[in-house]
């Protein structure tokens, strides 16, 4: 098994109510790949500069990520700078430096093709195109998207994701690529171009999955503390796909059973600041949390006794 990702490392500034953290390990395929890490082997993707730390280079080794598809370039490494309030659904971006990402073209070691799995992470979508272009038969096509190339490349993003079977986006952008206020009329309109399930993000409210004859809804696992909600949706799609990668389970209870995984995962990102706590988490961690994430959310079918504490006489 193996689950290929391609997406941007980076080094972020974050700052919150609780804190600010300086350079650490960020970018999308940092999150997903030690998210996925847990269940599968992951095949890295990417470009850093000459100036990425050695660190984090041999955090994602030790985590058993495949790094043969890392390119390390001339040039300063990608850098993101964000600040959060007090409701952490908000942010400002403090600075936005691209570095050699800029000039980044995906190229796939031979091995790579034969990838299984893809997860196209949030980059450009032509990008996400030449990826596939290099892949020869996988089973499973994903890929993630945000609101800048609704607005600056939608051909293209339509184009990508008409190649996908797996679509996750968050509510705000789902809204925003298919015109319509209702999130389900969105997803709808998502499947329509080729996709087989489309998973739609809301943050702290949990996720939704829209498949053609099916709804399932994920909550997000409920924490007293939340540090830095930087990455985790790029968390819960590693944790998602990373299941998927190892169950082999593509049926909509298969693919329910990933999206409490990703919750689950999700939940530990936000705990520290960047990939911290997710460079921590163990198996056995994983396993608690899951357990627990049932027994929160699981309850009995109605039973004529507890219909009978219903009101009659409105």
């Amino acid at each position: 098994m193996s689950l290929l990702v391609v997406g941007s490392l980076g080094l972020d500034t974050l700052e919150t109510p609780f804190g600010r953290a300086d350079d650490v390990l960020g970018g999308s395929a940092s999150y997903f790949s030690l998210a996925a890490s847990l269940y599968t082997n992951v095949q890295l993707v990417a470009i850093v500069g000459d100036d990425f730390p050695d660190q984090y280079h041999e955090l994602l080794e030790a985590r058993g990520i495949d790094l043969s598809g890392l390119e390390r370039s001339a040039g300063r490494t990608f850098r993101w700078g964000g600040k959060y309030q007090y409701d952490l659904n908000a942010r400002d971006t403090m600075f936005t430096d691209l570095g050699v990402f800029a000039d980044f073209h995906p190229k796939l070691p031979a091995s790579y093709c034969q990838a299984r799995e893809v997860f196209l992470a949030n980059i450009h979508p032509a990008l996400q195109l030449e990826v596939l272009e290099q892949v020869e038969r996988p089973r499973l096509k994903a890929l993630d998207s945000m609101n800048l190339w609704i607005n600056t490349a939608r051909e293209a993003l339509t184009t990508a994701i008409s190649r996908a079977d797996i679509v996750t986006i968050n509510d705000t952008e789902a809204r925003e690529y298919a015109g319509t206020h209702n999130l389900f009329a969105a997803a709808r309109k998502v499947l329509e171009l080729g996709p087989r399930a489309v998973v739609i993000k809301k943050g702290e409210h949990g996720a939704l999955l829209v498949w053609p004859d099916g709804v399932f809804f994920a909550p997000a696992f409920p924490l007293e503390d939340v540090v830095d909600p930087t990455g985790a949706g790029d968390a819960f799609a590693g944790g998602f796909l990373g299941y998927l990668s190892q169950s082999q389970d593509l049926s909509f209870d298969g693919i329910k059973k990933a999206m409490i995984h990703g919750s689950v995962v999700a939940s530990f990102t936000v705990e520290e600041f960047g990939t911290a706590r997710l460079a921590r988490i163990s198996v056995e961690e994983i396993k608690e949390r899951y357990s627990r994430f049932r027994e929160l959310t699981q309850f009995e079918p109605v039973s004529r006794l507890d219909a009978s504490a219903i009101r009659s006489d409105i």
